[in-house]
């Protein structure tokens, strides 16, 4: 009997929902995915049959009895391909090959000395290139490339604006896409780092959550019950750039002056460092307070207080669960988390912080790398749910 468009929906769903059942819960038998999901063994086996097929499934040893003959586990299996993931810095390349559970299997770091769109597109190819040649052999190879940009992108992978480097309407996705043969999506780095902290960090089991990525500049990234917000145009999380001085604030970037970043972020050392050239760059700003220098730590400080006030308008407006500090001005944290603590408990409502906890990021400066590879791998997923995947 053929087989009815209802019905093919029906048997994509079902079959997706093994996969993400064995994703989940692996090792696990045939009978306990039955059990787990509400479809009858026949089907389950049916369809794991199809997954071991296509290589993202693997039996493995044999699990405890419930009284009949002990059943075949079954994996996911993460090394049928690998992803890259890159997080694009004003000033650097960050760039991580992964497994398809997003295990980190090699890392490469590079410094950034071009801002030209077609100059930096071709650095990270040169950096996505090499770690795909160093991937082991595997079904799929490497199936995607994630990025992450610290800018507004649209659905079609253009860099509508990225005020830092300068830029509007840059085609990255088409640009990489042309260099390295390869899938490409690319999202904005804040959102990335979101996923990131939110998959694999210190947010895995928390549901609302806004990560704040405090590098050149400062992204957010929103997490709502669980999902990325992206708000009605698919742009939210440029908190960034509220205002937080209104009368002869300092001029940003984006056109506008007052804005957070130029406050709470490494432009800041710039403006406030006064002749140190030394001071006027984070690592030689860490450096130096690490030594003890007073007008160092003084920055800092300082810098860490205006994080804390924008932190405290957060709190006050999205009342999250978790407010999660990432990407290189972490690494200030010695010097910055009490002054950004204290202006917290100081400008935020006391029952919004009652059960609003901020903390640093977990994962490090991979927090957007790895979420923007996740974001290849749920490409590549989906495509395979879709039955479009290849061998």
């Amino acid at each position: 009997m053929k087989m009815t468009g209802d019905q093919t929906l029906i048997k994509r769903m079902n079959k997706s929902l093994v996969l993400d059942t064995i994703r989940e819960h692996a090792p696990i038998s045939r009978a306990d995915i039955s059990a787990k999901i509400g479809l009858n063994k026949a089907s389950v086996s049916s369809l794991v049959a199809e997954w071991l097929e296509e290589r993202l499934v693997l039996e493995t040893g044999l699990g405890e009895s419930s009284g009949g003959r002990k059943p075949v586990m079954l994996l996911y299996n993460a090394g049928a391909g690998y992803a890259v993931g890159v997080d694009l810095g004003v000033n650097s390349v960050s760039a991580v090959l992964t497994d398809l559970s997003g295990a980190i299997v090699a890392k490469e770091r590079h410094r950034l000395r071009v801002s030209d769109p077609a100059a930096v597109a071709d650095v990270a190819a040169r950096t996505i290139r090499s770690l795909a040649d160093g991937a082991p052999a595997s079904p799929y190879g490497v199936v995607g490339v994630g990025l992450g940009v610290p800018g507004i992108v649209d659905d079609a992978g253009v860099v509508l604006t990225a005020p830092n480097f300068g830029w509007s309407d840059a085609p990255l996705a088409e640009m990489l896409e042309t260099r390295v043969s390869m899938p490409v999506v690319i999202d904005n780095e804040a959102n990335v780092g979101a996923v990131g902290e939110k998959q694999f960090g210190i947010g895995k089991d928390v549901g609302d959550l806004i990560y704040i990525s405090a590098g050149v500049g400062i992204g957010t990234g929103l997490i709502v019950d669980h999902k990325l917000y992206r708000g009605a145009s698919g742009f939210s999380g440029e908190l960034g750039h509220m205002t937080i001085q209104a009368d002869r604030g300092l001029p940003c970037g984006c056109g506008s002056e007052g804005c957070w970043e130029m406050y709470a972020s490494e432009i800041a050392l710039t403006a406030r460092s006064g002749v140190s050239p030394e001071l006027a760059e984070l690592e030689g700003a860490l450096r130096l307070a690490e030594a003890g220098d007073p007008s160092a730590i003084r920055v800092l400080e300082e810098i860490g207080r205006y994080l804390g006030i924008g932190i405290a308008t957060i709190v006050n407006a999205f009342n999250p669960e978790m407010t999660i500090i990432g990407n290189r001005l972490a690494l200030a944290r010695p010097w910055i988390e009490r002054p950004l603590r204290e202006a917290v408990e100081r400008h935020s409502l006391r029952h919004h912080r009652d059960r609003s906890r901020i903390e640093f990021a977990s994962l490090g400066l991979d927090s957007a790398a790895l979420g923007a590879a996740s974001l290849a791998i749920s490409r590549f997923l989906a495509a395979a749910k879709a039955g479009e995947a290849s061998l």
